[in-house]
């Protein structure tokens, strides 16, 4: 079992000359669900990633996980890029609940801001788990837990209770049962979906009742897109450029977005590569209506430090 099916969705082009291409699938379903269009193999299961965070965040939820800043339920949802905001909540919210960072089971990691990760370095310091991109979502693991009075112990583990609630939510809002787990890069298990799964995911979200714990996820990451991701990162970009839209990136070239009553898109590139994202994104999202501004799209390529080309959609 694994990805299989892609198609060629964008093109590297350098000088006028194609150097390359990126193969992978994306749906694009309407409103109401329906899919609009579609290229690759959309029903065969994928491991979203990070972009499985929002159906995550809603299995803490259910399991007692009460947060009063929606600011700090974004990070839980988030890929943090480990800037000195990020770096804060996290550290108030493990405070609040009486923990410290040896808490988290998150491996070390240097920020993935890159200029906030030189500064870290300048200073003495190094790698921390605080710091790594899931220590929101970690830290709302370790709070939901204290708060069903589950043991804080393995609480990354597949057969936690704490983890069996986060399942049945995944595969709820997918509509599918999880096809594998595996081990995510931030320790934590990682549940397999269909790209159409995880797009009629996202537009459930968006779609819900205000006050729900879906849609109030959903309005949490919308309202504080650079807890979500960071300084310069596609998901903060396109939710502060397209205000409504929901966005949330996986690594190996995974992204799921969705607009309440336009639809919702999800992607995975087969190589892994972020790069195609954006621009095969922001030719879905044209095939829904959508107007797209002018300052996001193709990915440039330099050459001598000048723009000499771009990866651009070809799909």
């Amino acid at each position: 079992m694994g990805v299989t099916g892609g198609v060629p969705l964008a093109e590297v082009v350098r000088s006028g000359f194609v150097e390359g291409r990126h193969r992978g699938s994306v749906v694009v379903l309407d409103a109401g669900g329906s899919v609009v269009d579609s290229a690759g193999d959309v029903k065969t299961p994928i491991f979203p990633r990070s972009a499985n965070k929002p159906l995550q965040a809603i299995g803490m939820l259910r399991s007692g996980l009460r947060l009063v800043d929606p600011g700090d339920l974004a990070l839980v949802c988030a890929s943090h890029f480990g800037e000195d905001q990020h770096v804060a909540r996290v550290r108030a919210l493990l405070r609040s609940a009486g923990l410290d960072e040896g808490a988290l089971r998150c491996p070390p990691d240097l920020p993935l801001h890159q200029p906030t990760a030189e500064a870290v370095l300048r200073a003495g310091g190094g790698r921390s788990r605080v710091q790594m991109n899931c220590s929101g979502k970690h830290t709302g693991m370790l709070l939901a837990c204290l708060a069903s009075g589950w043991s804080l112990e393995e609480y990354w583990l597949p057969e936690h209770p704490l983890q069996a609630r986060i399942r049945l939510a995944v595969e709820e809002f997918t509509g599918e049962p999880a096809a594998a787990v595996g081990v995510d890069g931030c320790g934590a298990p990682v549940l397999a979906a269909s790209l159409a799964g995880l797009a009629s995911a996202y537009l459930r979200l968006v779609s819900a009742a205000p006050g729900s714990i879906e849609r109030t996820v959903a309005d949490a990451m919308r309202a504080h897109p650079e807890v979500v991701a960071g300084t310069g990162a596609e998901d903060t970009l396109v939710m502060r450029a397209m205000p409504g839209l929901l966005s949330k990136g996986g690594a190996e070239g995974v992204i799921a977005v969705a607009i309440p009553e336009v639809g919702a898109v999800a992607m995975k590139i087969e190589d892994g590569s972020m790069r195609p994202r954006m621009p095969v994104l922001l030719s879905a999202l044209r095939r829904l209506g959508v107007d797209v501004p002018a300052n996001l799209g193709e990915v440039p390529l330099l050459g001598g430090g000048e723009p000499v080309g771009a990866v651009r959609a070809i799909w």
